[in-house]
């Protein structure tokens, strides 16, 4: 009896009936998936690292269609200001050292490997206040395009009262 790769042949040698291959991820899950698998290849980003003194560096790691992958580094007191990211989502993923994000819901101190998603519309500011450097991988969906920089929050707004329903952690990492 004949197997049915030998009667069609192997499908892997048919390429156009194959399924397309999805240009980016298509769910939160799988861009903070995708921040999760470049984070572990620390190979490949830690030599890119640079810090600056005088200002946040960064570096964008990767572009394609959809979305774009940013590497930041931040010594002691640096901080990005308030700002929100346009009409980007974005999955914000600390590699090292530790970051306080300031939000509409209060601080939150992020260490290495925590994660953070987030929809348009949410404002933040997010600063080293501990006394390494850190550093901190960043995917933004659609490509960022605009950082509106926005006052420091007095008390809740239309604004600060959105972001806090447009964040969330990412289950199964710190978010403390």
């Amino acid at each position: 009896m004949n197997s049915d790769v030998q009667i069609a042949g192997d499908p892997l040698a048919i390429p156009h009936l194959l399924p397309p291959v999805p240009a980016h991820p298509s769910t939160v899950a799988g861009f903070a998936g995708l921040a999760r698998s470049i984070a572990a290849d620390r190979a490949a980003w830690a030599p890119l690292v640079r810090y600056d003194a005088t200002t946040r560096w960064y570096h964008r790691l990767r572009t394609a269609p959809g979305y774009e992958v940013w590497l930041l580094s931040w010594v002691p007191g640096q901080g990005s200001g308030r700002h929100d990211h346009g009409p980007s989502s974005g999955v914000l993923t600390v590699l090292e050292g530790e970051l306080t994000e300031h939000a509409a819901d209060g601080p939150r101190t992020l260490a290495a490997g925590a994660q953070r998603v987030f929809a348009p519309g949410y404002a933040h500011e997010v600063v080293n206040d501990a006394l390494v450097p850190a550093v901190s991988l960043h995917v933004y969906f659609p490509g960022l395009t605009e950082m509106p920089m926005l006052p420091r929050a007095g008390g809740q707004n239309a604004v600060a009262e959105h972001s806090a329903r447009c964040a969330a952690p990412v289950q199964g990492t710190p978010a403390s």
